[in-house]
């Protein structure tokens, strides 16, 4: 098992709580973070956009990467969503069992 935290962000928290819930029930995330609102500053079709975001943090593996990016991309409203992992190194070794057992379906 090798974990890893998928990170995105969205324009709104009713729109991270749809996205943290559906991941979590579909045990496609162990837990997801939904931080405190922050403000996004980018470069969108050549002009340079500042937006307030929300960010999420979500703990999963990286063996059902491609079923949680696919999940984020039918749930988000943006064109193009940030979608990024980012692999855990070390942890604890319950937390990281935890993590597992909670991602893990029927058909694996």
């Amino acid at each position: 098992m090798s974990a890893i935290i998928v990170i995105t962000n969205v324009p709104d928290r009713e729109v991270a709580q749809k996205i943290a819930h559906t991941l979590v029930e579909r045990r496609l995330a162990a837990c997801v973070n939904i931080l405190a609102e922050c403000i996004s500053v980018y470069r969108w079709q050549g002009a340079v956009e500042t937006a307030v975001e929300v960010p999420l943090l979500i703990k999963t593996r990286s063996e059902i990467y491609a079923e949680v990016e696919a999940a984020i991309k039918s749930l988000h409203p943006y064109e193009l969503p940030e979608i990024v992992a980012v692999s855990v190194g070390h942890g604890s070794g319950d937390y990281l069992e935890w993590l597992n057992a909670a991602t893990v379906t029927e058909s694996g």
